[in-house]
């Protein structure tokens, strides 16, 4: 007949190496959510400034009143605008 003495010992190392690995794997959900969630943010913000600039073009299309040209022309120039003054904080905080 089989000895239940030998189970034991090797429930007594079981225990604790099995806490050990869910914790393991719990850790590695909690920051598999963290990744996801960084993630959704970033597509989340990308797709708002898509949806602006969408914006932008149908205004341009639909107002007949002001010449696209010049419009476009305005878009860009405000863009390099902003984007210097983006480069000028840059070098400001660095």
């Amino acid at each position: 007949m089989f000895d239940f003495a030998y189970l034991i010992p090797l429930m007594a190392l079981a225990i604790p190496i099995f806490a050990i690995w869910s914790k393991h794997q719990r850790r590695m959900a909690e920051l598999q959510v963290q990744a996801t969630a960084e993630k959704a943010a970033q597509y989340a913000s990308h797709s708002r400034e898509l949806e602006e600039r969408v914006r932008v073009l149908e205004r341009i299309i639909t107002d007949q009143g002001y010449d696209t040209a010049l419009q476009i022309e305005a878009l860009r120039d405000r863009r390099e605008v902003d984007g210097q003054r983006t480069a000028d904080r840059d070098k400001a905080i660095n």
